[in-house]
Formats: structure tokens, sequence, C-alpha cells
């Protein structure tokens, strides 16, 4: 995983680096859940989704921006990420949240395809925490 493939990621809209960020986020977390010894398929489903949801990841994007965790440039790339227009519209969250978690996704695609993985594996620690510490904990 800590090799990304050969893409022009500047060149890239921000649909397409959530696109990335999506898949990176959601091995991330999996990962996560399997350390923590969790293995029941219902089980890993249920906790995968406090993390991955729009309105969680929104919600971690704002706690981010908020403690002043990103850069100018990461901000700019969220900012960016967060006003695309997919052309879909959400089934479960308002269009706002799901702009916002679109956000974190683009930011998220961008670490990973500029091969920043120190600073993605730290951004995700604080996203996990900050869906932690809303949530009330780990379970």
């Amino acid at each position: 995983m800590n090799i990304p493939p050969k893409v022009e990621y500047r060149q890239l809209n921000s649909l397409a680096l959530a696109y990335m960020g999506d898949a990176i986020y959601d091995v991330f977390i999996r990962g996560r859940l399997l350390e923590s010894g969790k293995t029941r398929p219902n089980k890993l489903h249920f906790e995968a989704t406090r993390y991955v949801s729009a309105k969680a990841q929104a919600a971690a994007l704002k706690e981010l921006i908020d403690n002043g965790y990103l850069s100018e440039e990461e901000k700019e790339i969220a900012r960016r990420g967060r006003n695309a227009k997919s052309g879909t519209v959400p089934k479960n969250t308002d269009v706002q949240t799901y702009r916002h978690s679109t956000a974190l996704e683009a930011l998220i695609g961008w670490l990973y395809l500029a091969n920043e993985h120190k600073r993605l594996e730290e951004l995700i620690e604080k996203i996990i925490d900050a869906i932690d510490t809303e949530r009330g904990g780990a379970t």
C-alpha cells in the first residue's frame, strides 16, 4: 500500500482524488479493525460504518480545521474537494455533509498519490481520534 500509482495527481480533479481517498481511507479503517481483534463480519461492518460515514468524516474534517491541524495547502485541497460538483445526490445525508466528506476524501487521496505516507498516517490517526471523541470513544 505504500507505493501509489504513477499518476499526475496535481492534474486530477477533486472527485478523482476523493475516489482514491475513499478507497485508501477504507483500507486503513479495515486494517485498524482487524488489528483490534474484531473478526465477526457484522461487527466489522458496524464498526467500520462509525468511521466511514459521511457524517463522521465531515465532523472529523471540521475538527481538523478548527484545531489548526491542516496546512494551508491541505485546506485548499479540502476546499476544492468540498466545492466539487459530483452530480449525485447523497442517500443518507444532506448535501453539505456529503460535500465535507468528499473534501476529506480528496485530501486523503492527494496525500496518498503525493506519496506523503507519514502525513497521511498522521492525518488518519487524527481523524480516528476525532471520530472516537465525537462518538464517545472506541468500542
